[in-house]
């Protein structure tokens, strides 16, 4: 596969009422395709938001706006732009970064995690100096990091419920 350079194909997911902000790094070939979050079948980001909710785990993209929506969560990602190989997050180069003030000024954001460390490492780099607020870093939900399994995720990812 080929580098090349793409640009976000979608925008950020949140209302006025969201409190909770998740950043991944940059939509995965599957996302792209389906024009939202975490598209890939593999990706344990929604059985993990399923379960720090309590719910079933959505499975179309109405389901998985409710959820994030109606438990004052938010999502994007870090970057805007990057050359980057399929989906491989080791492969980004060249990234711009989002602005997240949107978020920030349409919503009560009180915290902000970034899903994995190239989101957080982008997050750091480019977003916070602009924002003055910082990231916390949560594993990442990708099949890619595998060692952890979806228990260990779920505990790590029970912050988001505050």
């Amino acid at each position: 596969m080929n580098e090349q350079v793409l640009f976000h194909p979608f925008g950020p997911l949140f209302n006025e009422n969201s409190r909770v902000l998740i950043l991944g790094s940059f939509p995965s070939v599957k996302s792209r395709e389906q024009n939202f979050f975490y598209g890939h079948p593999q990706n344990r980001f929604w059985k993990v938001i399923a379960a720090e909710f309590g719910s079933p785990v959505p499975e179309t993209i109405g389901d998985k706006r409710a959820i994030i929506l109606n438990n004052g969560l938010a999502l994007w990602d870090s970057i805007a732009s990057c050359e980057i190989t399929g989906s491989s997050d080791s492969s980004i180069k060249n990234a711009r970064a989002n602005d997240i003030s949107i978020i920030l000024e349409g919503s009560k954001i009180e915290q902000i995690y970034c899903n994995g460390r190239k989101s957080h490492e982008l997050y750091r780099k480019y977003i916070e100096p602009e924002c003055g607020r910082e990231a916390v870093c949560l594993p990442s939900t990708s099949p890619a990091n595998a060692q952890w399994s979806l228990d260990r995720l779920i505990e790590a990812w029970s912050v988001i419920r505050r």
